[in-house]
C-alpha cells in the first residue's frame, strides 16, 4: 500500500460516516413516529450486536490489559451510553437540521481535551474557528422557531451539546484505546455494553417492548443498527487509530452540511433567515479552524 493510499483510507473513512451520522438524525427522527426513543436505540444496539457475532472468536486475540478496563467502561459509557440518552431527547424537542449543525461543537471539545489528556497540540487559529462555530450554533439555537417538529428547540440543542460533550469524551478514550485494540473490537464493546444499558429501560411500565411492526420506523432502526452503529462507528473508530483525535474529530463539520440538506430532502425541515446567517457564521468558523491546518499522519501501532 503506498503513502498517499494509507493517508486517503482515513480520509475516506471519515467522510463515509460523517454522512452516514448526518442521515442518522434523519433515521432517528422516522424511528420515533412510530416507536419510543428507548425502543428504537436498543433495538439498534441490538442488531449491531448480532452482526459482531461472527467476530467474537477473534477478539479472544486482543491483548488484554487490565489497567484499559476503566478506559473501555469511560468510551462505552460516554457512547453509546449517555449520548444517545441526551441525542434521543434531543431529537424529540428539536429538527434534525439543527441537531446536526449543534454537532459543529464537537471539533472544539475534542481539540481541547486531546490536549489536556493526549497532549496533541492545538493553534490559536483553530480555537477561533472553533469559536465562531459554537457562537453560530448558540445562534442558530436562540433563532429557532417552535413547531410540530421542534417543539422546544433551545432545550433540545441544549441536550444536543450535551450529547456532543459525551462524543467528545468518547473520541478520546476510543484515541487512547488504539493503541492497544482494534477499531473491530471497540466498535463491538459499544454495541454490547450499549445493549445492555438500554434493555432495562424496557422494563418500565410506559415503554414495554414493541407489539407491532411498523415499516418506516422499523426499518429505520435496522438501518440504525446496521449502517449507522456497525458501519459509520467502525469507519471512524478506524480513522481515529491512524490520525490525531483532534483532525478526525473537524471532520464533525461535515454533518451539519449533510444533515440539513438531509433534513430539508426528507424530512421537510425548513430553516428561517436568522437561522441560515447563523449557519454561515458556523461554516465561516469551520473554515477558519481548516484553512492551513495539516497535521502528520499518526502510523497504526497494532
Amino acid at each position: 500500500m503506498t503513502e498517499n493510499t494509507r493517508r486517503l483510507l482515513p480520509v475516506i473513512s471519515l467522510i463515509l460516516a460523517m454522512l452516514l451520522w448526518a442521515s442518522s438524525f434523519v433515521a432517528l427522527k422516522l424511528a420515533f413516529r412510530g416507536y419510543h426513543p428507548m425502543q428504537v436505540i436498543f433495538g439498534r444496539m441490538l442488531i449491531a450486536s448480532i452482526c459482531f457475532l461472527p467476530f467474537v472468536p477473534g477478539f479472544r486475540k486482543q491483548n488484554w490489559r487490565r489497567k484499559d478496563f476503566k478506559y473501555l467502561l469511560i468510551m462505552a459509557v460516554c457512547e453509546p451510553c449517555l449520548y444517545f440518552l441526551f441525542e434521543a431527547k434531543a431529537l424529540e424537542l428539536t429538527s434534525a437540521s439543527q441537531a446536526g449543525m449543534i454537532t459543529a461543537m464537537l471539533p472544539l471539545l475534542v481539540a481541547i481535551l486531546a490536549w489536556a489528556w493526549l497532549k496533541e497540540k492545538i493553534s490559536r487559529q483553530t480555537l477561533l474557528g472553533f469559536s465562531l462555530a459554537i457562537l453560530g450554533a448558540i445562534w442558530l439555537s436562540l433563532a429557532s422557531d417552535s413547531s410540530s417538529a421542534a417543539p422546544n428547540p433551545l432545550l433540545g440543542n441544549f441536550c444536543e451539546f450535551l450529547a456532543m460533550v459525551c462524543a467528545a469524551g468518547y473520541t478520546v478514550s476510543l484515541k487512547h484505546l488504539t493503541e492497544n485494540y482494534s477499531p473491530l473490537f471497540l466498535t463491538a464493546v459499544q454495541a454490547f455494553l450499549g445493549s445492555l444499558f438500554f434493555f432495562p429501560f424496557l422494563l418500565l411500565p410506559d415503554i414495554g417492548f414493541p407489539n407491532q411492526w411498523q415499516t418506516v420506523p422499523a426499518l429505520s432502526v435496522i438501518y440504525l443498527g446496521t449502517f449507522i452503529t456497525l458501519i459509520a462507528y467502525g469507519c471512524y473508530n478506524y480513522a481515529v487509530s491512524r490520525i490525531p483525535a483532534s483532525q478526525a474529530a473537524g471532520y464533525v463539520n461535515l454533518i451539519p452540511v449533510f444533515g440539513v440538506i438531509l433534513g430539508m430532502l426528507i424530512l421537510g425541515d425548513r430553516l428561517n433567515f436568522s437561522q441560515w446567517l447563523a449557519c454561515g457564521l458556523v461554516f465561516c468558523g469551520v473554515w477558519l479552524s481548516s484553512y492551513g491546518h495539516r497535521t502528520p499522519l499518526v502510523q497504526p501501532t497494532t
